[in-house]
């Protein structure tokens, strides 16, 4: 599977969900604002990912294929 990451920064709280389910790819940086590190979605982190962007409390990620 590939695919990218996509943040809807206009639904985005910066609730940082995300970050603690996988840190190598979301950081909220001291003004609580999300920033992707990797958009690459790769074998080694798609489950991580998925599982972030299901416990995303406003769905504001998205893996687009």
């Amino acid at each position: 599977m590939s695919g990218k990451v996509e943040v809807d920064f206009e639904l985005c709280e910066a609730n940082g969900v995300c970050m603690g389910i996988i840190p190598e790819v979301f950081d909220l940086d001291d003004e609580d604002y999300l920033h992707v590190l990797t958009h690459e979605v790769t074998p080694e982190n798609e489950s991580q990912i998925r599982e972030a962007v299901r416990q995303c409390p406003r769905q504001a990620i998205s893996i687009r294929e």
